[in-house]
């Protein structure tokens, strides 16, 4: 092992009893731990975030198989290479088998030419695919791609699966065991919290502070709380703006007022903003929620909501965090009743699904006098005219008479 190399490449699993983490895919009852213990492998997509070991679990791969491993990348490699590949496997005096594994990284930036250049080739096994994304696939990736591969989707590797990588580090040969290093569990433990789920990140950072530590008079390298947090990066947000988890952020942001539940609406706001989300952008979801899950149970909250995403307009950032946070709270403490939002969607399914008929005459605008001749207006009760202002007439066309739209829901005054 180059030991000049970074220790995050040095400590990349060779097998699978190596691997550390994703159990739900790759424990030894799962389908795709038993392929590749077997090496009867299929196209897959491994999907998950930075540092959660969708490379690695490739590297593994590539040591197990008999076949003929290849790796690009998608961001430097084009259709040209791809047919290279193909021809090269489909030389049986260079590859007997016929088939290859094809690991394609980032393969959510091929665009469409390359991944059809791709398909009839994984389609009739010559090529068995690994492709690689931090982004959704069922967005990113050709969906005939997709219906023929198995898609993976590795989580970020919890506290424990982080803190066991970094403690092998500092027991193996290829890792730091030629350092005479004294670190404590507790930060050890404290780096892996500190990653947030990026392994690559720990253990980045538990290498520059062993080598920019001086030894001690003993030849021992000590790893302090306060060395280890001035080397290892700031916590990552997991959230980028752009992606999938941008989605799965205001859907539970959202999810979480509509559930009053106000510390994990903060929760969520917290992590939008800290992550670069357009502040305007959740005030707009604050007003709509207000509208659609507060409505008439209080009405207030639309006004509260509006007034929120003016002022975070006027303002902008950093104070309009708590502009957000005041909107936030108020509309997941509110009462709810969605009355007025399955009226208008019920409303405009008939009007788009049904004969529905025509508006009653004594309710048509008479803007000219000669028209209530043709019966426009002619009729029309004036609810002012009437006692408590209210008159019974026919608004509903024929058609519609006794179609309920809004039903009062109890929360409502």
């Amino acid at each position: 092992m180059d030991l000049s190399k970074p220790l995050a490449y040095r400590m990349m699993p060779k097998t699978l009893d190596e691997y550390v983490g994703q159990k739900h895919i790759l424990g030894e009852d799962k389908i795709l731990y038993r392929t590749i213990k077997a090496d009867r492998l299929s196209s897959i997509i491994l999907w998950g975030p930075p540092g959660c070991g969708k490379t690695s679990l490739a590297r593994v791969i590539s040591n197990t198989t008999k076949n003929k491993f290849y790796k690009i990348n998608a961001v430097t490699s084009g259709v040209a290479e791809i047919k290279k590949i193909v021809e090269d496997t489909q030389n049986l005096l260079m590859n007997p088998s016929g088939k290859c594994i094809l690991f394609i990284d980032e393969i959510h930036r091929f665009n469409k030419l390359q991944q059809d250049a791709l398909l009839p080739f994984v389609e009739n096994g010559t090529v068995i695919l690994i492709g690689a994304t931090t982004e959704n696939p069922y967005f990113e990736v050709n969906k005939a791609l997709i219906s023929r591969s198995m898609v993976c989707k590795l989580e970020p590797l919890g506290i424990d699966d982080v803190f066991e990588v970094l403690k092998n580090s500092l027991e193996r040969e290829e890792g730091l065991k030629s350092f005479n290093i004294k670190i404590e569990d507790e930060t050890l433990r404290k780096i892996a919290i500190t990653a947030g789920g990026d392994v690559r990140n720990a253990l980045n950072g538990l290498e520059v502070a062993v080598l920019t530590t001086k030894m001690d008079d003993k030849g021992i390298i000590n790893i302090t709380d306060e060395i280890a947090k001035n080397c290892v990066a700031q916590k990552k947000v997991i959230f980028d703006k752009n992606g999938d988890s941008h989605y799965d952020n205001i859907s539970a942001f959202i999810k979480s007022m509509r559930g009053s539940d106000p510390d994990a609406a903060i929760f969520y706001l917290a992590r939008a903003l800290a992550g670069g989300e357009d502040p305007v952008f959740l005030a707009r979801r604050i007003t709509i929620l207000a509208a659609e899950d507060v409505g008439l149970a209080n009405p207030n909250a639309l006004v509260v909501a509006t007034s929120a995403m003016q002022a975070v307009n006027m303002i902008g950032m950093p104070e309009a965090r708590i502009i957000l946070a005041e909107a936030a709270i108020y509309v997941a403490k509110s009462k709810k009743a969605n009355s007025a939002y399955l009226a208008i969607d019920k409303a405009l399914s008939d009007v788009k699904s049904k004969e529905t008929g025509e508006i009653p005459m004594h309710i048509r605008n008479a803007p000219v006098e000669d028209m209530q001749n043709f019966g426009y207006s002619n009729g029309y009760k004036y609810p002012h005219d009437y006692p408590g202002h209210v008159v019974e007439q026919q608004y509903l066309p024929d058609e519609m008479l006794g179609t309920k739209y809004y039903v009062k829901d109890e929360t409502e005054e």
